[in-house]
């Protein structure tokens, strides 16, 4: 197998999602960072879109992060993704929601007023309101089995860590069943290894740097 070079960002959720999914499967990669705000023009030559992550296979470039995910389950031991062909569809469907749901979380990061902060709330609450319908009895989305919609959610979960300390936003109020698999993803080791020992303090210091609604609310509860 040849090597494996994970290229990532400090934050990026969808490369914390291949992370997971890398250790979750127990292959050796090597990690290295780039800077979004001024990229090198090595990483900008392998990376059609300017984004990450890229998984570097040798010398060949994967790039976009469920593409990457599909070819660690084709090529890698330890499936991540059910037997069952109507089950992995599923998956795979929960999957695109979860990036839809972090498309959400990107507008409230950048919400430049209370009106668009409020509307991103609410979006959020109605997709977790169909998430919280869709999970059973746990401890993971589909079960006992540990998966790569657990891998996607993962850093979906944890931007609320910081959220919940800003404001009182109630997305994930009267949810239990994501609350018992928010507290499981947050230990699970290849989730707490999937960013930094500073990543809190790094999104803090993001969030404040877009100068939005969120930011002025961190603003007024610091003062």
């Amino acid at each position: 197998m040849p090597s494996l070079e994970l290229v990532s960002d400090d934050l990026c959720p969808y490369v914390q999602r291949a992370v997971i999914a890398l250790t979750e499967k127990g292959i050796e990669f090597r990690r290295t960072y780039v800077d979004l705000a001024a990229k090198p023009d090595w990483f900008l030559r392998i990376s059609p879109l300017g984004k990450v992550p890229l998984l570097k296979v040798g010398d060949d470039v994967i790039f976009e992060s469920a593409v990457i995910l599909e070819y660690l389950e084709e090529t890698q031991p330890r499936p991540l993704y059910p037997a069952d062909p109507l089950a992995r569809a599923r998956q795979r469907a929960f999957i695109e929601f979860g990036s839809a749901i972090l498309s959400d979380i990107w507008g409230l990061e950048i919400a430049p007023n209370r009106d668009v902060l409020d509307a991103r709330v609410e979006a959020l609450a109605q997709k977790f309101a169909r998430i919280e319908d869709e999970l059973g009895r746990g401890p993971w989305f589909a079960g006992e089995a540990f998966g790569l919609v657990d891998a996607v959610f993962a850093p979906v979960l944890r931007y609320f860590d910081s959220f919940d300390a800003i404001f009182d936003h109630g997305i994930l109020a009267h949810k239990p069943k994501i609350a018992a698999w928010r507290a499981a993803l947050a230990a699970r080791p290849s989730v707490r290894g999937a960013v930094s020992a500073d990543y809190r303090d790094r999104l803090d210091r993001f969030i404040r740097g877009q100068n939005g609604a969120l930011a002025a609310l961190m603003t007024s509860k610091a003062a």
